[in-house]
């Protein structure tokens, strides 16, 4: 296949190398039992899980820099998965290791506030300009809970209501109540869950007359895949004023990744509250929860109101996650990372899109999303959802240098990593064509993926 020229900002990443294809996974597969030992799952994190890649093909990794990492058996990938989207910079990013190494030297867990803690909440309420106050934490699940207990104290309701074509809110019994996986959540937690669909005004409404005066929030990311259909932000606006009832944006994904401000700073519709997360610390482990000042007030001091306990944990602030953040800021004001990030996606979309089309895919294998954060499906002969088909994509990505969960770029891939990529994705996809023609199990050297939301393994 052909490339084109790339319209890519330079930054200061090298020159990508020729990538060598691995060429065993041996140490990886002898780690495989103390892993599941020692962790239940093997994986802290289930997307992340054995049972998201090929058997025999699940490395385990030592390093990273830039948007590279390295296994235990010496082999090297392009990386697609960034952290689960948290690293929008790109692994081990020089200016952001510094600043939390020197964070770290004066202390990173102190008996009082630090005046970091108030540099880094003023610096994130101009930065964002979505909210009032900030209370900072350890992951996007903490913060999305924190949303919920503040709006059903604000509210005096117990019912939360949540987009259902949206993955994931928290681990916390009130969203997990939602999917297969909920053993160990009582059916009553789970009845207080309510569910509606994305770009479908119709199915809120109808949730407001089924439960007229009990819905304390709605939670939505505000684009994942499809973008908002005109007027559909809008309208949960006015939904929610006229219910009186808290809207709160879930930026997890979608903060310092659509717009340093989230993509509620891209479609212009504010919410009460809002959740950021993941690419505010590069990787490191932050998360904001910030909105207007009459609810966030309500986890505070200065108010005669019953208390709110809104966030308080030990390690919400520490030093270095803090310096991380507010190092990732400086870097989007001086770097243009929004942009390299959207300009970079886009290159990869151009050179796969011929890809799927020479191998005559089009029902078969699709980009999705907004470049910033493209995605892939797979399908199968009859163009149904393929967990089948996903694996076989994995299994020969991986076998070809590329570690590919999805299409995830950062701020370090550069035109030749993107390059190398689609070439590589090209010569899976003739594997994929092959599977389709002549059965997936002439191709696939594995047992399948699994979704992570089963009801048993």
């Amino acid at each position: 296949m052909h490339t084109t020229d790339s319209v890519l900002p330079a930054t200061c990443q090298p020159a990508a190398p020729v990538l060598l294809a691995p060429s065993r996974f041996s140490a990886s597969q002898a780690l495989h039992d103390r892993f599941h030992a020692a962790i239940p799952g093997g994986s802290h994190t289930y997307a992340k899980g054995d049972d998201q890649f090929p058997a025999h093909m699940a490395p385990y990794l030592v390093r990273g820099r830039g948007c590279r990492v390295w296994d235990v058996d010496g082999n090297a990938f392009v990386e697609y998965g960034m952290g689960l989207r948290s690293v929008t910079l790109g692994h081990a990013y020089a200016p952001v290791v510094r600043a939390a190494q020197r964070a770290m030297t004066r202390g990173t867990n102190l008996g009082r506030p630090t005046t970091l803690e108030l540099a880094t909440a003023e610096e994130f309420l101009e930065f964002t300009q979505a909210g009032d106050m900030v209370k900072f934490a350890k992951n996007g699940s903490d913060v999305n809970t924190a949303a919920l207990r503040l709006a059903r104290a604000y509210t005096g309701r117990d019912l939360v209501a949540v987009c259902a074509d949206h993955p994931f809110f928290a681990t916390d019994d009130w969203f997990i109540g939602t999917t297969p996986v909920r053993a160990g959540i009582p059916q009553a937690v789970q009845g207080l869950t309510l569910r509606f669909r994305y770009n479908d005004l119709g199915s809120v409404e109808q949730l407001f007359r089924e439960h007229p005066g009990q819905i304390a929030c709605l939670f939505l990311e505000i684009e994942k895949e499809v973008a908002p259909a005109a007027g559909f932000l809008e309208g949960l606006r006015s939904l929610c004023d006229a219910h009186g009832t808290v809207l709160v944006f879930d930026e997890v994904i979608t903060g310092f990744r659509w717009h340093h401000g989230g993509a509620q700073a891209v479609y212009g519709v504010r919410p009460d509250l809002s959740t950021f997360a993941k690419a505010m610390g590069n990787g490191f482990s932050i998360a904001a929860l910030t909105g207007k000042r009459e609810l966030m007030e309500l986890g505070g001091l200065h108010h005669n109101k019953e208390r709110v306990f809104l966030l308080s944990t030990t390690y919400g602030a520490e030093s270095h996650a803090l310096a991380a953040t507010r190092a990732v800021m400086a870097t989007y004001r001086q770097e243009p990372v929004i942009e390299h990030l959207r300009e970079a996606g886009s290159y990869l979309r151009r050179l796969v899109e011929p890809s799927i089309a020479e191998h005559g895919l089009e029902q078969h294998f699709a980009l999705l999303g907004p470049p910033q954060c493209l995605l892939y499906a797979t399908r199968d002969a009859a163009g149904q959802p393929s967990q089948e088909f996903r694996t076989l994509f994995l299994q020969e990505t991986l076998r070809r240098g590329l570690l590919l969960p999805s299409l995830i770029v950062s701020y370090a891939h550069q035109p030749a990593d993107i390059e190398l990529t689609a070439e590589c994705i090209h010569e899976a996809l003739r594997v994929y064509r092959r599977g389709l023609d002549d059965g997936v199990e002439s191709v696939l050297e594995s047992r399948s993926v699994k979704p992570v939301y089963r009801t048993r393994n």
